[in-house]
């Protein structure tokens, strides 16, 4: 991977596009301390990402739920509450709060094997809201469901970054998904990974389905496809 200069500012939707093998999960994990990086430094609220302090401010959304198949969705969400010993009842009520922003009222005594695939992904997502943080990131959390699913799943997700008032950094290689979500868009191309444009969108919110269809929409497709094309041809 070439070196990265990335600024990623409160409150975006950033969107980490490209092929496989770009590198963006590699970026990802190093923004959330699970990898260190070889050279240069990465900083989340000006602190290590594997600090004390950064770790309450991010959680970390996997390309699978990664679920533990014993336990209820509840128990499943209140698993970074009971790590860091936070109280029953107030776990409890934060659970609750977490699945309410999910759309999982009621499900909280189910097991994963009795959810859909879209339904353990909003577990999973849960429990990265349960902590509260400011800075969510999310590893192609979509990629294995089916479209009506994935767009569901989009929308509910762009709700929440609104309500919630988040940060997002969201790996994805889907040109349609990326321009649908973000606020700005980091484009990467491999061999070496490396980032080749940085697209601010300015169309507005709220993006309803219908916005898949418009012209504005389509444009930002057809940017991301010729930076995609430029970058392979270099």
């Amino acid at each position: 991977m070439q070196a990265i200069d990335l600024h990623i500012r409160e409150g975006e939707f950033v969107s980490l596009l490209g092929p496989s093998g770009c590198g963006k999960s590699t970026l990802l994990r190093m923004m959330a301390g699970l990898l260190p990086p070889t050279a240069g430094r990465v900083r989340v609220q000006g602190q290590p990402p594997d600090s004390a302090a950064a770790r309450r401010e991010l959680s970390f959304v996997f390309q699978e739920p990664t679920l533990m198949p014993w336990a209820s969705v509840a128990a499943n969400v209140r698993l970074p509450l009971d790590l860091a010993g936070v109280p029953r009842p107030e776990a409890d009520a934060r659970v609750a709060e977490a699945l309410a922003q999910v759309g999982l009222e009621g499900f909280g005594a189910q097991r994963p094997r009795e959810l859909s695939g879209g339904m353990q992904m909003r577990v999973s997502i849960a429990r990265g809201l349960v902590t509260r943080p400011r800075l969510l990131l999310m590893d192609e959390p979509f990629g294995a469901l089916d479209e009506l699913t994935r767009h569901r799943l989009d929308a509910d997700l762009l709700a929440l970054w609104r309500t919630q008032g988040l940060t997002v950094v969201f790996v994805t290689h889907s040109l349609s998904e990326a321009a649908f979500l973000s606020s700005r868009i980091v484009v990467m191309a491999p061999r070496p990974g490396r980032i080749v444009d940085d697209l601010a969108l300015d169309t507005p919110w709220p993006r309803e389905a219908h916005h898949r269809t418009s012209p504005a929409f389509n444009a930002v497709v057809r940017r991301l496809e010729d930076a995609l094309l430029a970058a392979h041809d270099a």
